[in-house]
Order: structure tokens, then C-alpha cells, then sequence
């Protein structure tokens, strides 16, 4: 794979190709059209004004693509496949033009040894200058014994390639937090990659699977401004988890009149009610699912008719579970009100609204005199 945009290379089937991403990209059929929407999609997805679409055409097209390695620990592979079902850039556009990706087992023609070794040489020869991408999440239990690579384990090899890279984007919810192998009693000692390798310079992008938009749009903001975009306290993008489900839901306003679902399949669930009672965790959980959705951005659970689980937060499992019990309280209307009171509380308001509203009626009536006009 090129190194340099403007350099050449030849692929297996010995044809060469010369010039920029773009250029590249239309010759493989991606014309300047959906480039620029690619463009367009990336700077909707980092919270930037459509004008920085340009800017961002520009810096994918100028900078050198840089060296990504992917590794893949105790993991359902979920994000691998996320990756692989990208439909803006397809899986091969990232591959072949917009990323040089030297390492990623699922993907990489390469096996065993000589895989090993193409890591080794990434590694070696290009040490804080490469971008890693880690799935899944890492035994510490026993020496790291529950998953190993290449006769070696996961941590061992976690502390070699996230210690030497200039950061580590965690993807998924195992690899930020240790996700669904840590839950109670955690039997292999499973943790995100942070707590792993501490010294490591870590962006989490939680969730079940990764967005991978979301997985672009880090890598893109790098790109164009030279740094890795800001984060919250658990190292998250705030461009991607800067706001509550809850807040961007398309259930929102019957939250806030009051509709809920009250048992699946009911008039309520049939009319896209609000899924708060049937254990929604939108209102505690921080990712922007609403805005950038799945499938080509053409649905998420929430609209498909099942409540969120709450899988970018930490410790999601044990602290929001069960999956269809509903929480406890909804932050932002005081710590004892729930959804019950809430929706009471509101239907009590309008009434009480339209019965002032009716008595004013009534009293303007009395007031007015009477129209004599049609009299005679």
C-alpha cells in the first residue's frame, strides 16, 4: 500500500496508480460527487458546519495516510464487522486509499508468522507514528492466559504495539471498559485497553457495535486539525457522546407528554410511544445513536421499537440492568421523580391549563354585551 498520496504503487494485479485520494477513489469508481458527500458526512458526524466539507476533502487529500494497525482481543468481532459493513467509504476505500492498514487479522492476506512479523516491523520502524485500533478486551487474570496471539498474550502484546503508537482508538464497549466479559464475576480479569496500558494515549468509542462513522470521523478530525478530537471523563469523543440518547430521541415529546409503552405490542408501542417504563436507559446513556443511526444511517433499536441498553457506558451490564427493568429516576427532573409522576404531572398541568382557559372563555362571555344587531 502507498505510504505517500502522491507516490505510486502497483496492487497484485500489477497495475499502478499515481496522484491523490480522490483520484484514486475515481478510478475505483467513486466519483468527486460522493467523495465531497463523504466530505460532508464526516464534518455532520464531528459537529462542524457543512462549510468545513472542503477543508476536510483537503486534508484527506494532502496529508499522508497513516499506518493503522487492528487488533482483536477477547472480542465477538462485532466491530470488525461494523468495519466491514461501512458504506461511507466502503470497507475497501479505507483499506486501499484512505488508511494504510498493515495489520488487522480479519481483513489482511497474510497469516500466522508472517503476519506476526508485519506487525513487528510496524512496530518497530515506525514507532509513535502509527494510529492503533483495539477490539475487544484484555485478560489480566493468570498472566493474561485466556487469550493469546502468537503464543503470546494479549496484554503482552497490548503494552508492545499501544505503548509505541501515537494513540489507540478503543472500539467497542469491551475494549473501553472491559464491556461484557468483565461483568460480575469477571472470570478472566477482563479490562479496557486504559486500564491495561495506562500510559498509552487512549480514545474510547464505546458501544455494541462501534459506529463506524463514528470510527472515521476520529481518524478524519486527526487528519484535519493535527490532534485527537476532545474528550469527556471516560475518554470519549464529545462529538459523538457529548449529548444524551435521551435528548435527541424521536420519543422524546411523548416522554414529555407523558406516553409510554406499557407492554410490548400494545397501542402505545404501535404509535412509537416512549420505551422509558420498558427499560429504556436513553436518559443515562451519552452517544449520538439518534443522529448517526446504523444501516445507512437509516435506523437504530430505539426506532426499530426496542429501548436502549445503555452499551457505551461503563459497566453497563451490571449497573443498568436488568435489560427491561426501567430506571430508577430520570436525571434532570429531580432525583425522586419518576416516570409516573412525571407524566401525571404533566397531563395534571394541562388540565389544569385548559380549565383556566375554559373560565376565562366563560367570564370574557358575561362581559361582552349582547349583539343586538341582527334584532328586529
Amino acid at each position: 500500500m502507498a505510504k505517500e498520496n502522491d507516490a505510486s504503487y502497483t496492487e497484485d494485479n500489477g497495475a499502478e496508480f499515481k496522484g491523490r485520494v480522490s483520484e484514486l477513489l475515481e478510478q475505483r469508481g467513486v466519483s468527486r460527487r460522493d467523495f465531497m458527500k463523504f466530505c460532508s458526512t464526516m464534518a455532520a458526524a464531528l459537529a462542524l458546519p457543512p462549510a468545513f466539507a472542503p477543508k476536510i476533502a483537503q486534508a484527506l487529500d494532502e496529508v499522508k495516510r497513516p499506518t493503522l494497525v487492528w487488533l482483536e482481543f477477547q472480542s465477538c468481532t462485532g466491530d470488525t464487522e461494523a468495519l466491514l459493513r461501512a458504506s461511507a467509504p466502503t470497507v475497501a476505500e479505507i483499506v486501499l486509499d484512505i488508511l494504510s492498514i498493515d495489520y488487522a487479522e480479519t481483513i489482511m492476506a497474510a497469516a500466522g508468522h508472517l503476519a506476526e512479523a508485519n506487525l513487528d516491523k510496524v512496530v518497530k520502524e515506525e514507532k509513535g507514528k502509527y494510529i492503533a485500533v483495539v477490539e475487544g478486551s484484555i485478560p489480566l487474570k493468570d498472566d493474561g492466559v485466556y487469550c493469546c496471539i502468537g503464543g503470546r498474550s494479549a496484554v503482552d502484546r497490548a503494552i508492545e504495539v499501544c505503548g509505541g503508537a501515537f494513540a489507540t482508538i478503543a472500539v467497542g464497549t469491551c475494549a473501553s471498559y472491559g464491556g461484557l466479559p468483565a461483568a460480575a464475576p469477571n472470570p478472566t480479569g477482563a479490562v479496557g485497553i486504559k486500564q491495561a496500558v495506562p500510559s498509552a494515549t487512549v480514545v474510547n468509542l464505546p458501544g455494541c457495535p462501534v459506529n463506524a462513522d463514528n470510527l472515521t470521523a476520529t481518524i478524519v478530525h486527526f487528519l484535519l486539525l493535527k490532534k485527537l478530537p476532545a474528550t469527556d471523563s471516560f475518554g470519549r469523543p464529545l462529538f459523538a457522546y457529548g449529548k444524551r440518547i435521551h435528548d435527541n430521541c424521536e420519543r422524546r415529546p411523548h416522554f414529555d407528554a407523558g406516553q409510554y409503552v406499557e407492554e410490548w405490542g400494545d397501542p402505545g408501542h404501535r404509535r412509537g410511544f416512549c420505551l422509558y417504563k420498558m427499560g429504556c436507559k436513553g436518559p443515562q446513556t451519552f452517544h449520538n445513536c439518534p443522529t448517526e443511526r446504523y444501516n445507512e444511517h437509516t435506523s437504530w433499536p430505539v426506532a426499530a421499537g426496542h429501548g436502549c441498553a445503555g452499551c457505551s457506558q461503563p459497566n453497563f451490564w451490571d449497573d443498568m440492568g436488568p435489560l427491561y427493568r426501567r430506571l430508577p429516576n430520570v436525571p434532570g427532573f429531580g432525583i425522586e421523580a419518576t416516570a409516573d409522576k412525571i407524566g401525571l404531572g404533566l397531563v395534571g398541568v394541562a388540565a389544569v391549563g385548559f380549565a383556566i382557559h375554559g373560565a376565562l372563555n366563560a367570564m370574557r362571555k358575561d362581559k361582552e354585551p349582547e349583539d343586538t344587531s341582527r334584532e328586529g
